[in-house]
């Protein structure tokens, strides 16, 4: 079982940056793929960005590319995504995700149902 709280989402104006974290509760999260999804009023919870176990791959959706960087600190079991130049279609709940099922430096998972641990989410506002 992995326990994840999403931390760091909150009020900005388009253009600035915020940092998101997440902090996993178990020491197998040095071994999930993590991803980060998100989901806006009246819409379907969509990929943003995700990394693998190790690391070393990564893979965002279009709209967040040159933006947005996932990154992985496996020795405090926490997952981050640094969001520059937010526009105010970057407005949702942020959630992370873990998955213990995809052990590869090669395959990214994006689909929602790859993922097996879901955090509660955390509010970005991005005000024009």
């Amino acid at each position: 079982q992995v326990q994840l709280v999403e931390s760091g989402g909150g009020l900005v104006q388009a253009g600035g940056s915020l940092r998101l974290s997440c902090a996993a509760s178990a020491r197998t999260f040095s071994s999930c793929a993590m991803g980060w999804f998100r989901q806006a009023p009246g819409k379907a919870r969509e990929f943003v960005a995700a990394i693998t176990w190790s690391g070393g791959k990564t893979y965002y959706t279009d709209s967040v590319k040159d933006r947005f960087t996932i990154s992985k600190d496996n020795a405090k079991n926490t997952v981050y995504l640094q969001m520059n130049s937010l526009k105010p279609g970057d407005t949702a709940v942020y959630y992370c995700a873990a998955s213990p099922d995809y052990r590869s430096d090669y395959y990214v998972p994006i689909s929602r149902n790859e993922y097996r641990y879901w955090g509660q989410g955390t509010q970005v506002t991005v005000s024009s």
